[in-house]
């Protein structure tokens, strides 16, 4: 069986050409180091090295071997420091769930936190709704998500990393774009309104609901993702509440309106100060190992503002 004794006798006499330097170099013997020698050849089935009483060659299978020999030495160099970085969170592979709008208000900056600070952890991207995130942390196929309240919180742990208003999405030249102040509930009375998925999509939904709780609007159709809410908006099927972040998904024909504020929203965070109901969390299980995961999650409380680039007008 090869041994490491074997590679790097084999190296030090590849690269000294001489037995006698190389066994002061590995501080023994001649006879051991010969004998190291002759079973590495015996072990890999060809001649390594040749020599006599006068010098030491390499033969071309020794050359092409002493290049894999220095990599092999160099990897067990360095898997003990990479087994120490990976126990320390600096290295290693986090999983992480990330919705299409917390992809537009939170992913670019953190990825770049990552890339900056901890360049020796592989990011994993795994485009998911709030659900299928929840479902992928439970069952270990995620490290950390972007997602939507409520959470389990027997099992997943959960925080803040980001606020906004919800708005208002409605089509160019809609007679609510005009009106010149923030809309209220009235506002959408016997208006089309495309709400959201109560099971797939229970944060947006029930901020949709308790929004227009006063007013009695049609709801045309229920959808998953924010992105198809503000496209059929677009294609003129009614008007939508999205986060103000959904303006950066570029779609024409639609206009963003400000919404009234007024009461509390039963969906706030208790230590919401901001009065901006619309919440974005990183959620994580309680129970991960992953050192990797420790390091994230302490780079996310300088990202709760959105970079100056996302903050809208």
């Amino acid at each position: 069986m090869l041994t490491l004794d074997q590679i790097r006798a084999f190296v030090a006499v590849a690269e000294e050409l001489h037995f006698g330097r190389a066994a002061d170099r590995l501080r023994m013997t001649q006879p051991p180091l010969s004998r190291h020698i002759q079973k590495l050849e015996r072990v890999v089935g060809v001649t390594l090295l040749e020599r006599d009483n006068r010098r030491v060659v390499l033969t071309d299978a020794g050359r092409a071997f002493l290049d894999d020999a220095r990599r092999m030495l160099t990897l067990v160099d360095t898997a003990g420091d990479r087994a120490r970085r990976i126990a320390s969170g600096a290295a290693g592979t986090v999983r992480l769930g990330f919705t299409a709008v917390s992809a537009i208000s939170m992913l670019g900056a953190l990825l770049r936190r990552l890339s900056e600070q901890l360049p020796e952890i592989d990011v994993i991207l795994h485009e998911r709704v709030t659900a299928g995130q929840v479902d992928g942390l439970l069952r270990g196929e995620l490290d950390v998500g972007l997602a939507r309240p409520p959470f389990d919180i027997a099992t997943l742990d959960s925080r803040v990393v980001f606020r906004e208003p919800l708005c208002a999405v409605v089509p160019l030249g809609h007679p609510l774009a005009g009106l010149g102040r923030p809309l209220v509930p009235d506002d959408f009375d016997g208006l089309p309104v495309i709400s959201y998925n109560p099971v797939q999509s229970r944060y947006f939904h029930e901020l949709t609901v308790h929004f227009l709780t006063n007013a009695h609007p049609r709801i045309e159709q229920q959808v998953h993702q924010i992105l198809t809410a503000v496209l059929l908006v677009a294609a003129g099927r009614g008007v939508a509440l999205a986060p103000a972040s959904a303006r950066s998904l570029g779609i024409d024909g639609v206009t963003f309106c400000e919404l009234a504020r007024g009461g509390g929203d039963p969906l706030e965070s208790e230590e919401n100060a901001t009065g901006e109901p619309v919440e974005l969390h990183v959620i994580w299980d309680r129970g991960s190992t992953n050192p990797a995961l420790r390091r994230v999650l302490d780079l996310l409380p300088d990202l709760e503002a959105p970079p100056p680039s996302l903050m809208m007008p």
